[in-house]
């Protein structure tokens, strides 16, 4: 079960709990889950109960116990539990992996594409900010480079980079200095009140955040690329191995499950509020799960060993990794490369 199949599932429950009037409140257009915020609290979790309680007229935890009930044996969900004052913990079912990296492989450079812009995308009740007025050093650059990506997110209609005027003359200086990525990360990572820092020099090493998302791209790419010449290919599966031999830390996997799930969520809410930060941040967090990963959860074969199963699945995660790094740099408007 994919995170977008947990969310449409739980808000099935909600539904039929209206219709059967275990709950009087209105039906939300719907249900955001996301990874717990501590591991052992289950694959993923909500807070929808403690949203429907003041509605509800309902302590949260009985509006909780009430969706446990209806989401309790339903297929991919191995058990819910209810912590704290009223959130939904998910532990999902065998396959929940790949279930998702078999999503974001079907959906390739379509996955974390903002289905809708403007106030369509933000949903019942939520506004859609307007871009961020910068101020100080840069100011007119960070503006032009912001401008770009919110039409790539879907936000404006046409490119708003200007071809002439101060703001162009200003980040064609800072490209000459730095080059087309380095130039828009630099001005694309901060915060809106945030300032702007520019390296002396673009640095090629893993010190480098923006170096280190191209650096896992490639790597991803070279997996992939690596066991097509092993003789075999990506397949979605079960990432842990039977042997010890084969298992790494269980929250690093967690780690990286979690930041392929959530792309989409950051994607939408970069659309929503107009702020390109929170996707440059989403791709550092996944790159640095996925090399992390990666050293623990070594893909490919060793030695004379013979792929397997879980290597395929190995390499089809690696892939999927690739596909979420790759998609967002490239809506940032910064390379993708397949070799570093």
């Amino acid at each position: 079960m994919t995170p977008a199949e947990l969310s449409r599932t739980v808000l099935c429950s909600v539904r039929s709990a209206v219709a059967e009037r275990e709950l009087s409140v209105p039906v939300p257009a719907r249900i955001v889950v996301q990874p717990p915020p501590r591991p052992g609290c289950g694959d993923y979790a909500s807070n929808v109960a403690l949203q429907l309680a003041g509605q509800a007229g309902l302590p949260a935890r009985e509006v909780a116990e009430i969706l446990r009930r209806r989401l309790t044996g339903h297929a991919g969900i191995a058990r819910v539990e209810i912590a704290g004052p009223g959130f939904l913990n998910f532990h999902l079912g065998d396959g929940a992996s790949a279930g998702l990296v078999g999503e974001v492989l079907a959906r390739g450079a379509r996955y974390g594409e903002p289905a809708e812009s403007g106030a369509a995308a933000a949903g019942p009740g939520r506004a859609v900010e307007g871009p961020a007025r910068h101020t100080g050093e840069w100011a007119r650059a960070r503006e032009a480079v912001v401008a770009d990506v919110l039409v790539r997110l879907g936000r404006a209609e046409g490119r708003a980079e200007p071809s002439t005027g101060p703001g162009a003359a200003e980040l064609a200086g800072l490209v000459a200095r730095l080059g087309v990525d380095e130039a828009r990360w630099t001005l694309l990572k901060p915060a809106a009140a945030d300032p702007v820092r520019v390296p002396e020099r673009p640095v090629q090493h893993e010190d480098n955040p923006r170096f280190r998302v191209q650096y896992a791209h490639a790597r991803s790419r070279a997996t992939v690329r690596n066991a097509a010449e092993l003789g075999f290919a990506a397949e979605p599966g079960e990432v842990v191995g039977d042997r010890p031999a084969d298992h790494g830390d269980v929250r690093t996997l967690q780690t990286l499950e979690a930041a392929l799930a959530t792309y989409p969520t950051a994607t939408a809410t970069a659309a929503r509020r107009c702020a390109p930060d929170r996707v440059v941040r989403h791709l550092e967090a996944t790159a640095d799960a996925y090399l992390r990963w990666q050293e623990e959860f070594w893909p490919l074969p060793v030695g004379e060993q013979k792929p397997l199963a879980v290597h395929r699945a190995r390499v089809a995660l690696a892939e999927a990794t690739g596909t979420v790094l790759g998609n967002g740099l490239r809506l940032l408007g910064i390379s993708a490369p397949e070799h570093v």
